[in-house]
């Protein structure tokens, strides 16, 4: 008899702990939580004025609109010899290109190399000033003698940046088929 009123008890004990009362949100962690809204409102209203006040050259808008454009072209469909990067300022204001980064791209490996210029003349870093267009032939024979094995690679990306280090953008071209494009 004395096991089963310790078993009814802790039985009736157990159905006490576990049922549950939904208490509604409390008034103080209520009213920390419009404080915490109310003090990022303010945040941005204050740093909406400083950004006012700042002189027409030193403020930028958030949202940019591209203002370089680039192209690259391949002389055939499979296997090219040669591509062609077309960089165009679209923009009122001059930029300062920095070399251009050619990443040959397959799924797992990726090889990156930087280009200086063309025929043996070195002329980067670019100034290209708003509304200019600059032309680079780059022939890719000179990369297969190098390694190879670049010959299998499937694609070729260019990035380019500002001296910054400023992205600016990229462009990819598939060089040979394949099953998948990634």
């Amino acid at each position: 008899m004395k096991k089963g009123s310790i078993l009814a008890v802790l039985l009736l004990n157990s159905l006490w702990l576990f049922a549950q009362n939904e208490v509604g949100p409390e008034g103080h962690k209520l009213l920390w939580v419009l404080l915490f809204l109310a003090a990022i409102t303010v945040a941005f209203i204050v740093s909406g004025r400083s950004y006012m006040k700042k002189s027409k050259t030193e403020r930028r808008p958030f949202f940019q609109l591209k203002r370089l454009s680039i192209k690259l072209e391949k002389d055939a469909l499979f296997y090219p010899d040669k591509l062609i990067l077309t960089v165009i300022n679209n923009g009122s204001t001059a930029i300062d290109l920095d070399q251009p980064l050619l990443v040959f791209d397959n799924f797992w490996l990726k090889r990156k190399f930087k280009l200086k210029g063309m025929d043996n003349y070195n002329f980067y870093p670019l100034y290209l000033e708003g509304g200019k267009s600059h032309q680079l032939k780059i022939d890719l024979n000179r990369f297969y003698s190098h390694d190879k094995s670049l010959k299998k690679y499937p694609k070729a990306k260019i990035y380019m940046k500002d001296i910054k280090g400023k992205k600016l953008g990229h462009k990819a071209v598939f060089l040979r088929k394949t099953l998948v494009k990634f």
